[in-house]
C-alpha cells in the first residue's frame, strides 16, 4: 500500500517539478533508490566527501556523554535512518542502562531490513516503512508515561530544505514531542568554496552517476526515455544563500516522454534539473535556528577535520 502511494507521489512530483517555471526541479528525496543509496554508500568513502566521516567522528567521540547526559527511559528513533549504522555506537552506550527501544524510520525496505538484522542483537528495533513525520507520530503514540523520546536526525538532511521549510519541519517534529524530549540534529558547516566544489564533483564521476541515476529511476520506475548519455552533472555555490546546488545539465535540444507522468517535456542547450541543494550552516545560525523551532540549543559538538556540528535540542 505505502510502495504504491509512494509511486504515485513520485510520478505527481516529477510532473510538478519538471513543469516548474523558471528552474526545472526534482526533490533529492528521490535520488536514494536501491541503486542511488548504493552509489551514496560509495560517496562516503571518498576523500573528497568528508561529511560522513564528520558526523561518525562525533557520535564516537560523544555517544556516551549524550546518553549519560539525558534524562529516564529513552525511546530513540531515527529519521531517515538508512542501515543504521552510524546509530550502533549509541545504542550501544544506551544498553549499558536499559533495555534498547530503536524505531528506525525510512522509505526503503531494503535499509530498514539491513538495519533490524544488524542492530537487532542490541535490543527491541522496530523498522517503520514510513516518512519522517507520520513515522514519529507513530512513535509518539506508542510511547507510555515516563519514557524520554530521543530523535535522531543525523547527517545533514534539515540542510536539503529551504531556509523556511527547515523551520516548519522542525516546528512539526517539535510538534509529535513532549516538553523535555530531545533532537540530536547534524548540520553541515560552510567550509572553504573549492572543498565543497570537490566534494559534489569528485574527479572520479561517482557524485555523478548517482546524479545521473535519478533519471534512471524515472525512466524505469515512471516508463521515460530519458537518455542519461544527453546530461551531464553541474555543480553550484550559492555564497550568499550559503547553499550548494546538484544539477543535471541538458548537452542538446531534446524531448521527454514520461508516461506513467502523464508529461512531454522538452530541454534546450544547457537548461538544468536542479535535483539537490545543501544548505550549510554557521555554528551561531543553529541557536536561532533551534529557538524559532520550538527548542533550546543544549549542546554542540563540532568537529574541525571537517566543518560539521551535531547539535542537541532540547523540547521547550
Amino acid at each position: 500500500m505505502y510502495a504504491r502511494a509512494l509511486a504515485n507521489e513520485f510520478a505527481r512530483d516529477v510532473r510538478a517539478g519538471l513543469t516548474r517555471a523558471g528552474q526545472k526541479t526534482l526533490s533529492c528525496r528521490y535520488l536514494y533508490d536501491d541503486v542511488g543509496s548504493a552509489l551514496f554508500d560509495a560517496i562516503t568513502y571518498l576523500p573528497e566527501y568528508g561529511l560522513t566521516r564528520a558526523d561518525a567522528r562525533i557520535i564516537q567521540t560523544h555517544s556516551r556523554e549524550l546518553i549519560s547526559g539525558l534524562p529516564g527511559d529513552l525511546v530513540v528513533a531515527e529519521l531517515g535512518s538508512g542501515t543504521g549504522s552510524k546509530t550502533r555506537l549509541i545504542l550501544e552506550q544506551l544498553k549499558r542502562r536499559q533495555t534498547v527501544v530503536y524505531y528506525p524510520i525510512d522509505v526503503s525496505p531494503v535499509a530498514l531490513a539491513r538495519c533490524a538484522r544488524e542492530l537487532g542483537p542490541l535490543g527491541l528495533v522496530t523498522p517503520l516503512e514510513s516518512s519522517y513525520l507520520e513515522g514519529l507520530r507513530e512513535v509518539a503514540a506508542r510511547r507510555v508515561s515516563g519514557q524520554t523520546l530521543l530523535v535522531l536526525f543525523l547527517g545533514s538532511t534539515i540542510g536539503n530544505f529551504e531556509p523556511e521549510a527547515a523551520i516548519d519541519f522542525l516546528l512539526a517534529v517539535r510538534h509529535c514531542l513532549a516538553p523535555g524530549d530531545v533532537l540530536l540534529l547534524g548540520t553541515d558547516l560552510v567550509k572553504p568554496v573549492e572543498q565543497l566544489l570537490v566534494a559534489y564533483d569528485d574527479p572520479t564521476g561517482v557524485t555523478a552517476a548517482f546524479n545521473l541515476n535519478l533519471l534512471g529511476r524515472i525512466n524505469r520506475e515512471l516508463d521515460a526515455d530519458f537518455d542519461l548519455r544527453q546530461f551531464e552533472h553541474a555543480v553550484r555555490y550559492i555564497e550568499d544563500a550559503q547553499r550548494i546546488e546538484m544539477h543535471l545539465r541538458s548537452r542538446v535540444y531534446q524531448i521527454v516522454s514520461i508516461r506513467q507522468a502523464d508529461l512531454i517535456v522538452d530541454f534546450v542547450p544547457n537548461e538544468t534539473i536542479c535535483t539537490e541543494a545543501s544548505h550549510k550552516f554557521r555554528p551561531e545560525q543553529l541557536a536561532t535556528l533551534a529557538r524559532t523551532s520550538g527548542f533550546r540549543l543544549e549542546e554542540q559538538w563540532i568537529d574541525h577535520q571537517w566543518p560539521f556540528a551535531e547539535n542537541l535540542l532540547a523540547a521547550v
